[in-house]
């Protein structure tokens, strides 16, 4: 069964940094590609950005630039670091699997606001 478990969102002033992490559960993990998604409130869920087993990344046009997707296959751990945060980027974001089947976490709080 596969578990993953977002941490590290909360309240930040716009150009401010997180880091969010998502930590997962069983031996699939370096097989996978891990994708970070978020939903602001009244919009659907949106990419932001992926990495690959390779270490291949790909991101959102909006978080270009200000973002950095990376993994540790040693702690399980896939993380997205955010920089120059904006009020738009306020929304849940969710880390997925998509090894060795589709699943996602129950998601972790981001807002950016003054």
């Amino acid at each position: 069964q596969v578990q993953l478990v977002e941490s590290g969102g909360g309240l930040v002033q716009p150009g401010g940094s997180l880091r969010l992490s998502c930590r997962a559960s069983g031996s699939f993990f370096s097989r996978a590609t891990l994708a970070w998604h978020r939903q602001s409130p009244g919009k659907q869920r949106e990419f932001v950005a992926q990495i690959f087993k390779s270490g291949a990344t790909d991101y959102a046009d909006s978080v270009k630039g200000r973002c950095t997707i990376s993994r540790d296959n040693a702690k399980s751990t896939v993380y997205l670091q955010m920089n120059s945060l904006k009020p738009e980027d306020t929304a849940v974001y969710y880390c997925s699997s998509n090894f060795p089947r589709d699943s996602w976490g129950p998601g972790t709080h981001v807002t950016v606001s003054s």
